[in-house]
């Protein structure tokens, strides 16, 4: 789609199905055993429509879990003025509390230390935002502040969905805030 060209109706609601469909279809199983056949089945749409919208079942999945990436970035700029260098946002803490129904399909496209499809998206849009805010406020480390900003946090985050890092969404939100505050303060 062309940017600013308005999306066909009928090919939104499509994919919104799709996205459904697959978050309905990993509440029950893993990805890796999802099929195409029984997924638009259950969107109640054609095989072929499902291939004129995504390559494959990674790429609906990614879709499926783009507002994460959204709300993780709106979470992690959810604050006015100067930041408490302790405690995180509300926010950020409600978006840890927020994975855990579908932890194990973000487990699968998150992988440990922040890679995979979904870290891959998280660190772009997060490093994008990072990077806008800190030229708007004239920093010249804009660019590297926004890349450590995005990995450090993708990397939390995965951590912690993997189980390599512990804590209640709460202190995770609380711990991954305080790195991202300081690295905001050592420039």
């Amino acid at each position: 789609m062309i940017r600013g060209e308005a999306e066909d109706p009928r090919a939104a609601r499509t994919r919104a199905r799709l996205r459904s469909a697959l978050l309905e279809e990993c509440a029950q199983r893993p990805l890796d055993e999802v099929g195409v056949a029984a997924l638009v089945r259950r969107a109640g749409i054609g095989r072929a429509t499902f291939y004129v919208h995504y390559a494959d079942l990674e790429d609906l999945a990614v879709d499926a879990c783009a507002d994460v990436v959204r709300e993780a970035v709106e979470a992690l700029h959810a604050w006015r003025g100067r930041p408490d260098p302790v405690r995180a946002p509300a926010a950020l803490a409600e978006f840890f509390g927020s994975l855990a129904p579908h932890a194990g399909l973000y487990r699968t496209l998150l992988a440990p230390g922040g890679g995979g499809p979904l870290g891959r998206v998280l660190h772009r849009d997060l490093r994008a935002y990072s990077l806008r805010e800190r030229e708007r406020a004239g920093a010249a480390d804009a660019p590297l502040v926004a890349s450590a900003v995005a990995a450090t946090f993708a990397g939390v985050l995965a951590d912690w969905l993997h189980g390599d890092l512990g804590g209640t969404p709460a202190e995770i939100a609380d711990q991954v805030w305080q790195l991202l505050v300081a690295l905001h303060a050592s420039r």
